[in-house]
């Protein structure tokens, strides 16, 4: 069995991340699905971002929940990477998705497709990111039973177990995923240098979310387990034992061949990547 593919945040290692054209690009490399995270805007819109903060992706400054969906779109998303866009995939000012935007992308596309959604904690909105989703998702004719919207199938994921809670009160059991990863006190420190008592603190609530997810996992309250590469390499026999028991897994990044390799061998049923052609040339050799 191949794994599915998901593009990760779009073909994000050949365009800049959760762009137009990261998402057309992902639609060309042939990926089976793709991934995004999702915050509210100031104005209450669901936009495609994965940082809490302006300040790496864009040419803006401040918090994503600041700005209005006017706001956001003006800034510059995709300069930062380097590359030019090629025609056909928007200017500069067109690259900011609201998830409506990301749907109309997907739609246009006229083929069965996978939607991941990953919600964002910790947010300013608190579970209200959930009840907006839903909501949102509602409106669009996306039928709760399946979790399908047309051809979309949407699955929804999130590092929070309460999230995953709150999701399962509409979103059908085997399309929520728990994301799983061990906590580095160092990648905490590097990434948020915070003060030590609030890193501390911070520390401690992760692994306490990671804990709860795990059981949640254990329990098949939710159907499905994101674990990240490091985690499977470092814990194998609980994610086999995971497939194993009918547990759906979906490992992120898998951006290296022999990852994809090592993961499809183990059973991984799939896989979200930056680079989905790469890795998907990479499991056509190995059946082949």
């Amino acid at each position: 069995m191949t794994p599915v593919i998901f593009a990760h945040r779009g073909s994000s290692g050949t365009y800049a991340e959760h762009t137009r054209a990261a998402y057309l690009q992902a639609l060309a490399d042939g990926a089976d699905g793709v991934e995004c995270d999702v915050h509210l805007t100031r104005d209450g819109q669901l936009v495609c971002f994965h940082d809490t903060t302006l300040e790496r992706t864009t040419n803006g400054t401040g918090d994503v929940a600041d700005h209005t969906l006017a706001e956001l779109r003006a800034l510059d998303a995709s300069s930062w990477k380097g590359v030019d866009l090629p025609e056909g995939y928007g200017e500069v000012g067109d690259q900011v998705l609201s998830l409506a935007d990301l749907l109309q992308l997907l739609r246009a596309a006229g083929r069965p497709l996978k939607l991941a959604i990953e919600l964002k904690h910790p947010s300013p909105s608190g579970l209200r990111l959930e009840e907006s989703l839903i909501a949102f998702l509602m409106d669009e004719g996306w039928d709760p039973e399946s979790s399908t919207l047309g051809l979309l199938e949407v699955s929804f994921m999130s590092f929070n177990p309460d999230s995953m809670h709150q999701l399962a009160e509409t979103a059908p059991h085997h399309l929520l995923c728990q994301l799983v990863a061990d906590v580095e006190p160092q990648e905490v420190r590097d990434a948020l240098r915070f003060g030590s008592i609030a890193e501390g603190a911070l520390i401690n609530v992760m692994r306490r979310a990671l804990k709860e997810g795990e059981e949640l996992i254990d329990r098949q309250e939710v159907g499905m387990a994101g674990p990240g590469v490091q985690y499977v390499r470092d814990h194998p026999e609980r994610v086999r034992r995971w497939i194993d028991e009918g547990t759906r897994v979906r490992v992120w990044t898998v951006n290296t061949e022999e990852d994809a390799l090592y993961l499809a061998g183990l059973g991984v049923q799939e896989l979200t990547t930056d680079v989905p052609a790469r890795i998907r040339l990479a499991l056509d050799t190995r059946t082949h």
